[in-house]
């Protein structure tokens, strides 16, 4: 717990509940949930890029980007992007004062990326900490952004740093990323490190100011930096744009037919039977 920004000594054992197992009733609960896990449900989407996507139609995630498709479902990243590495970065707890007292939930911050020009970063709040980080981790799937990288002199090879100097804010935390040869290294602290490597950046120099020790922010600055990177236009970038159909247009007849989702069969309840018949009447002597 303590690389992830956790609570002090000993909170976390507390919650990890490792010294339960041997009674009987946990046994059981353990049992169902791996039943639970080893049967994965098929993923039946309910937008229409999602069906575009489980059915073909659209090829790579810069396609959906193009178009500035906004993305719902975190299967299509997972689709796309069957590399996805991920990181919780800092659990933190937060309080609201009721009148009953303050009510303690948890926050949770997640990182993902591929390493290869990819990066999203989720926040969740919830009462449970795995709920919390479940949550985030699809934000961050959700938010997965493209990482424009370019080269500090001549162009030789693969593209190793940012294209230019860039800078992000959140709050008072100010980070701005500069340019650097090949073969310096990711020259930063510990948080925009792990963010800059899931990015795919090899060689950068950064500069932060501000309240860096508020782990939030210093993260969302980071992510909004390389967010920046495709906002600055450069010349290799003026060429003319050759403008297509949308994937919405270009599908619509796929698109157009009925499309049913796979809901479960009900089963027929006591209360559903049809009620009995009447009996006959009794003559009267």
């Amino acid at each position: 717990m303590a690389d992830r920004g956790g609570f002090g000594r000993g909170f976390g054992d507390r919650g990890d509940r490792g010294g339960r197992g041997d009674r009987g009733r946990g046994d059981r609960g353990r049992g169902r949930r791996r039943r639970a896990d080893d049967k994965e449900e098929a993923w039946v989407p309910v937008t229409k890029l999602g069906r575009l996507v489980k059915e073909g139609k659209i090829k790579s995630i810069e396609h959906i980007y193009l178009f500035s498709l906004p993305i719902k479902e975190h299967q299509i990243v997972e689709a796309f992007l069957p590399t996805l590495k991920d990181e919780v970065m800092k659990i933190m707890p937060v309080q609201k004062q009721t009148r009953a007292g303050q009510r303690t939930r948890f926050k949770a911050f997640v990182v993902v990326g591929d390493c290869n020009g990819h990066i999203g970063l989720g926040v969740k709040c919830a009462k449970e900490v795995a709920t919390a980080i479940r949550g985030a981790l699809i934000l961050a799937k959700l938010s997965v952004i493209p990482v424009r990288r370019g080269y500090w002199g001549n162009k030789i090879g693969k593209p190793h740093t940012v294209p230019t100097k860039v800078t992000g804010k959140c709050g008072s935390v100010t980070v701005r990323l500069v340019p650097a040869p090949r073969g310096s290294g990711i020259v930063a602290a510990r948080v925009p490190k792990k963010v800059l490597q899931f990015a795919g950046i090899e060689d950068v120099f950064t500069s932060s100011r501000g309240s860096t020790k508020t782990l939030g922010n210093f993260v969302k600055a980071t992510f909004a930096c390389l967010l920046n990177t495709y906002a600055f236009l450069t010349p290799d970038l003026w060429h003319a744009t050759k403008f297509t159909k949308t994937p919405f247009q270009e599908f619509t007849d796929f698109l157009a037919k009925p499309h049913k989702l796979a809901l479960p069969v009900a089963m027929p309840d006591a209360f559903d039977a049809p009620p009995p018949a009447a009996a006959a009447p009794v003559p009267a002597f």
